[in-house]
């Protein structure tokens, strides 16, 4: 009777090795699965914050006034302040967009409104877009109110106003000490730009931009009559302003324009090239 043979220590060492070798392929796999499946739920969270934040502002902005009668008790002054901070824009305003939650609460339609940016404590060199609002209008138009973030991984918020009076788009906006044509009284539109940054699915050490703008018409600002910037690039966005299309401001001037879709609706612009964290 034969006895039985048993393997080599070559042919060990061999099955051994590629027992190896596909245990680190199948490794590889799943985590290259899962790094992408991170970066692209990443993303979408990213886009939905976009979207969130773009379509709160708008709402909030399409209803922003004036006041004009401070004689009654009670009664402050209203304002509309927007501050050209680079690369995080900052604004002030009051508008007729609140909600009310709860039954038989003391609240009304009126409501004071501040966006402005902390440093984002997640990614260097970005922001977080913070919101305030104040159920009720008092004297100290910055204070007081829910307070919560907007946005996360911002790099760049803009936004710039449509003066009716001399119909051309600017960077600030004062109600209060702002030039002749913006005391107590509100742009005719908005344009806002929103830049946020996520992970390259291709490589976890990259970030790519990716940019959203729109425009909101502004119900109670006085209607430009005039032709705005005719024969000149930003004609298309000016003129979309007036016939209820969303301006895109372009990248590549930074604040100049294009078409878009309907009033209000989110576009996002085509997205630049990845950059370092």
């Amino acid at each position: 009777m034969r006895a039985r043979q048993g393997m080599t220590l070559i042919e060990v060492m061999v099955a051994m090795f590629v027992l190896g070798l596909i245990a680190t392929l199948t490794g590889m796999t799943i985590s290259g699965t899962l790094k992408a499946r991170e970066a692209l739920s990443h993303n979408d969270d990213m886009q939905q914050s976009a979207r969130v934040a773009l379509g709160t502002i708008s709402r909030e902005l399409q209803l922003a006034y004036q006041t004009f009668n401070r004689s009654t008790p009670n009664t402050y002054r209203t304002v509309f302040v927007g501050k050209d901070n680079d690369p995080v824009d900052e604004l002030w305003f009051a508008t007729l967009s609140h909600q009310r939650l709860y039954a038989n609460a003391k609240e009304c339609d009126q409501t004071e409104i501040t966006i402005w940016s902390e440093p984002d404590p997640y990614m260097d060199g970005h922001y977080v877009l913070m919101h305030r609002e104040a159920p009720r209008i008092d004297h100290e138009p910055d204070k007081d109110g829910v307070i919560y973030p907007l946005a996360y991984g911002v790099r760049q918020f803009i936004v710039r106003y449509l003066d009716p009076q001399q119909c051309m788009w600017v960077e600030e906006w004062d109600s209060v000490q702002g030039e002749e044509s913006m005391l107590d009284a509100v742009p005719r539109a908005a344009q806002v730009v929103l830049s946020l940054s996520s992970i390259d699915p291709d490589d976890e050490d990259e970030l790519i931009e990716h940019t959203f703008a729109t425009t909101v018409i502004l119900q109670y600002g006085k209607r430009a009559t005039c032709d705005l910037f005719p024969g000149q690039g930003d004609e298309e966005t000016n003129a979309g302003v007036e016939d209820g299309r969303t301006g895109q401001p372009s990248r590549n001037s930074g604040r100049g324009g294009g078409r878009g879709g309907g009033l209000g609706g989110v576009s996002p612009i085509s997205t630049p090239g990845a950059g370092g964290r």
